[in-house]
């Protein structure tokens, strides 16, 4: 392992820079594993205009969730979330990172 990679993945298991969440793949059990959250407004064109909308983008260790994908659900705390675009890995192909959408509770 490099020194980066081994810096990556402190930075990882340290809890006050990382979140607890649950990936469930799809044909699997669930797996637990720890992601840096963001929330960044993103701009979006629409007519003549730009609008600020929020988002969720979290990073996850490929090492944790090696074959997630677009329509996989993560659960961070009590917020579920769905995969909804390609998830995109770091140059040294070390993170994922994911764009989520809230899924809807139940009523």
């Amino acid at each position: 392992m490099s020194a980066f990679a081994g810096a990556v993945r402190t930075m990882f298991r340290d809890r006050n820079m990382t979140v607890p969440a649950v990936w469930h793949p799809p044909d699997g059990d669930p797996v637990e594993l720890r992601a840096m959250r963001k929330s960044p407004d993103v701009g979006i064109n629409y007519g003549d205009g730009t609008y600020a909308s929020g988002s969720t983008i979290v990073d996850v260790m490929v090492e944790d969730a090696p074959s997630i994908a677009i329509g996989h659900r993560l659960t961070i705390g009590s917020d579920e979330f769905v995969v909804q675009a390609e998830p995109m890995r770091d140059r040294e192909r070390l993170t994922w990172t994911l764009n989520l959408r809230p899924v809807p509770p139940i009523v």
